[in-house]
């Protein structure tokens, strides 16, 4: 005889970091859920493994004690910036903080296998969260009460009130329910592997973001770990890589084998496992992330920066607010919540990601234009205040919307006085 179904106010499909914030922010306001996941942890998952500030701060508000322990995890490299490399080969760091190397860094970089392990087991420790591993849900129907989701595999059963979707870039509940489709033009195709022996990794963990013109509108990116390892890959436009009919695998072995500015670093490195693929849907087009119960969050509500590539900080940032918006639309009635009830959390994410997410779908296009990129990273390794500038953009979004000024680039083409930084 079939068991009958499990039953809970909000059901959580998927447990990275979207799905656990969620779950975390469930938590501290006695809110029961379960959290489903087709993995058992810990388990890899194909990602360039960065941690920005914008994580480390969303792991201090959510689970300060895991925060804290992965500060001072051996097997996290503390990041203090980022290099970008135009097309024409120039280099320019910019670091994230103007104390560079002192106190805590303010971003990290640590394969996903370990990170998003420790997230599991923060959630493990939550009041009122239930995990269960191992299962895939693949059917999801509205009811009176609010959602039976099914399992094919082992006919697990669950009824919830209300459904946040965190399953990742391949969400079958974002694509089937909510009708959120895969557009070739709003996604990006990329390639990872690990690498060991790779020369010139910056000491103080800046990330590396190469433009080579072979790549653009993408990047190919290094970023080192612990252990003289690193993440190597590179991402393109979806439609970009279809037209071009680019094997993406193949075209990281013969870039990091024969391209000038790479081979020398890659001459006695050693890869480590294959080259793994994964899909980014991209915020470059906005998106509603709400429904009749529901709400979609991080890779599954398509919120991954079209510029960066960022996609971990956005699912929690995301995750959070999904967490809030349930918790008070659960407590104003008994049945599921209506798509009115919801409404709030998309214009929550929104005012939170929204602008910066603009910038950088603006960001995107110029990378089109190699001339363009080239001149302001030349500019900028000889004018220290536009330096700053540029530096100030990644934690100060009025300077970063300073990028989408045509007066910017005016003073960069006729030589005027280059921005000057706010003051703090």
């Amino acid at each position: 005889m079939t068991s009958g179904p499990l039953r809970t106010e909000v059901l959580i499909v998927g447990a990275g970091p979207g799905g656990c914030a969620a779950a975390l922010s469930l938590a501290r306001q006695n809110v029961p859920a379960i959290l489903v996941d087709k993995a058992t942890f810990p388990r890899d998952k194909t990602c360039g493994d960065a941690l920005s500030g914008k994580v480390m701060r969303a792991l201090d508000r959510l689970a300060p004690g895991v925060g804290q322990g992965l500060r001072t995890d051996t097997r996290q490299l503390p990041s203090w910036g980022v290099t970008f490399t135009a097309p024409g080969g120039r280099s320019l760091r910019v670091p994230f903080s103007r104390e560079t190397g002192m106190g805590a860094a303010p971003g990290a970089i640590m394969p996903r296998l370990q990170f998003d392990a420790l997230l599991v087991d923060e959630v493990r420790k939550a009041p009122g969260i239930t995990l269960r591993e191992g299962i895939t849900l693949s059917t999801f129907e509205r009811t009176p009460s609010g959602w039976l989701a099914m399992s094919a595999d082992n006919g697990t059963r669950i009824e919830a009130r209300l459904i946040i979707a965190a399953d990742g870039a391949n969400s079958r509940f974002a694509k089937h329910v909510a009708g959120l489709p895969m557009e070739p033009r709003h996604h990006c195709a990329g390639v990872r592997a690990y690498f060991h022996g790779v020369q010139g990794l910056d000491p103080l963990g800046f990330i590396e973001l190469i433009f080579l013109r072979e790549l653009l509108p993408g990047y190919l990116w290094i970023f080192p770990l612990p252990g003289g390892r690193a993440n190597v890959g590179l991402g393109l436009r979806s439609d970009v890589a279809a037209r071009r009919k680019a094997d993406l695998k193949a075209l990281l072995r013969d870039l990091i084998a024969t391209h000038p500015s790479l081979k020398d670093r890659f001459a006695h490195a050693r890869m480590e496992g294959t080259i793994q693929g994964m899909g980014l849907p991209l915020a470059s087009k906005r998106r509603a992330l709400s429904g009749p119960g529901y709400l979609l969050v991080g890779d599954a509500g398509h919120l991954i920066d079209p510029f960066t590539g960022e996609g971990i900080s956005h699912a929690m940032i995301s995750g959070m607010h999904a967490g809030d918006v349930a918790a008070e639309a659960l407590v104003r009635g008994t049945g599921p919540p209506a798509a009115a009830d919801l409404a709030d959390y998309d214009g929550r994410v929104w005012r939170r990601l929204g602008k910066e997410l603009a910038i950088s779908a603006r960001l995107q296009q110029l990378a089109n234009m190699p001339w363009l990129f080239d001149l302001v990273v030349d500019r900028a390794t000889r004018n220290p205040v536009l330096a700053d500038t540029i530096s100030s953009m990644f934690n100060d979004l009025d300077l970063r919307a300073r990028l989408r000024s045509p007066a910017f680039y005016a003073r960069l083409l006729f030589g005027r006085s280059a921005p000057t930084a706010r003051p703090d």
